[in-house]
């Protein structure tokens, strides 16, 4: 009997709040019911933090730093990992490719308006975890040939007032 690895998409997403705590969110084409955390798929071999750079900058025209981990999630239907960063601005503005994206903004969002702008359940609550996470999970991506190798190390522990 010979292995098969499992077929499994791992998405990821980003948090960012500007100065005013404002959340950077956007619509997409299919789905424009709902906003939602900027992020896409990674590709095969590349390190999460990374990719979370990449989606993040290629749909909001904005460069953040990822600071760490607020939550990972399974959507079993789909055979999908989401991983959620905390992460900070670096530079640049709102620029849409409008092929992908409808609109990107930030808004204040709390627990008691969240239902207006995420309408979907599972968004709604990576959102939520996100806004009130006071720690983050570690992250480390490593190299393995031809020597053990640290790429990068997410750590960082915050205190926030939520």
């Amino acid at each position: 009997m010979s292995y098969e690895p499992p077929k499994q998409t791992i998405s990821v997403s980003a948090f960012l709040q500007n100065e005013e705590g404002e959340v950077l969110l956007l619509r997409t084409h299919w789905r424009k019911d709902t906003w939602e955390m900027p992020g896409g798929n990674v590709e095969v071999g590349e390190p999460l933090d990374e990719a979370v750079c990449r989606e993040f900058l290629e749909e909001t025209g904005i460069v953040i730093r990822p600071i760490g981990i607020t939550g990972i999630y399974s959507n079993t239907t789909k055979a999908t990992i989401g991983v959620v960063f905390r992460a900070e601005y670096v530079s640049g503005e709102i620029n849409i490719q409008p092929e992908e994206i409808l609109e990107a903004r930030y808004i204040k969002i709390d627990e008691l308006n969240i239902g207006e702008y995420i309408t979907r359940p599972q968004q709604r609550s990576r959102t939520l975890d996100a806004m009130k996470a006071k720690y983050f999970i570690p992250y480390e991506a490593w190299k393995m040939e031809p020597d053990y190798q640290l790429v990068s190390r997410l750590e960082k522990k915050i205190t926030l007032d939520v």
